[in-house]
């Protein structure tokens, strides 16, 4: 799929009960939790120059794939919310 190109995802997962729900929705929270922590964990180390210049591209690389990572996390917690409440 082409960069930019929209498309919508769909998934169906097994629940028995709203415990399972929310035991979900809180594992996606903690996941998104650690993304965050790491991205500005990594972001950080950039701005206060550590390493070396190709050091410093891995860490940007690294900081834009974890902020993909937390917006997609967003998305299925979202979707997950929208779901459980029909």
């Amino acid at each position: 799929m082409p960069d930019g190109t929209a498309r919508t995802l769909r998934l169906e997962i097994e629940v028995t009960s709203d415990a399972d729900i929310e035991a979900l929705e809180g594992a996606l929270l903690a996941a998104k939790a650690t993304e965050l922590a790491e991205a500005h964990r990594r972001s950080a180390r950039h701005a206060f120059g550590y390493g070396s210049d190709t050091a410093r591209d891995t860490m940007s690389d690294e900081v834009e794939h974890r902020r993909r990572r937390v917006t997609m996390l967003e998305r299925v917690i979202a979707a997950l919310r929208s779901a459980s409440r029909d």
